[in-house]
């Protein structure tokens, strides 16, 4: 017989289940949840029968934008993203992979001109199946979503 300790529901937020595994810290700076005053429930290498491992956010009084949300699936395609209002969900956020996403990451590469100039980052984005690809839209280049860090 295995025990477990339920994660405790929040009141009212935002919850984002199933994270790839590892995801949740980038999504976290993603969202600059480290800098809020909001309680934050992280869960980190939970069993998941969808996708074998994965993380889980639970953020109190704070509800994503839709654009927020998009963003996440960058990192969390199969996340689910539910806003819980007094210890309800009210509304599940449907997502869809944004074809650009301006000023939210940094270029990795060394020599393009956002690291000169003071200029926000931009980015294209494919999804090529399993990979969503950044493509960088002053230089060019294209990056996986784990080469890119998030601006703050």
């Amino acid at each position: 017989m295995s025990k477990t300790l339920p994660v405790s529901a929040i009141e009212n937020g935002t919850v984002i289940d199933h994270i790839r595994s590892g995801q949740a810290p980038r999504i976290m700076h993603l969202l600059n949840v480290l800098q809020s005053k909001n309680k934050v429930t992280v869960g980190l290498n939970l069993p998941s029968k969808l996708i074998g491992l994965k993380d889980l956010l639970k953020i109190e009084n704070r509800v994503l934008t839709n654009d927020e949300a998009n963003e996440i699936v960058i990192f969390a395609p199969e996340a689910t993203i539910n806003i819980i209002k007094n210890f309800e969900v009210i509304q599940k956020i449907t997502t869809h992979l944004p074809q650009t996403i301006p000023h939210v990451f940094l270029c990795p590469n060394p020599v393009c001109i956002t690291h000169k100039e003071s200029m926000e980052s931009f980015f294209h984005i494919e999804d090529q199946g399993k990979q969503i690809k950044l493509i960088c839209h002053y230089c060019e280049k294209e990056f996986n979503r784990d080469q890119v860090k998030v601006n703050l």
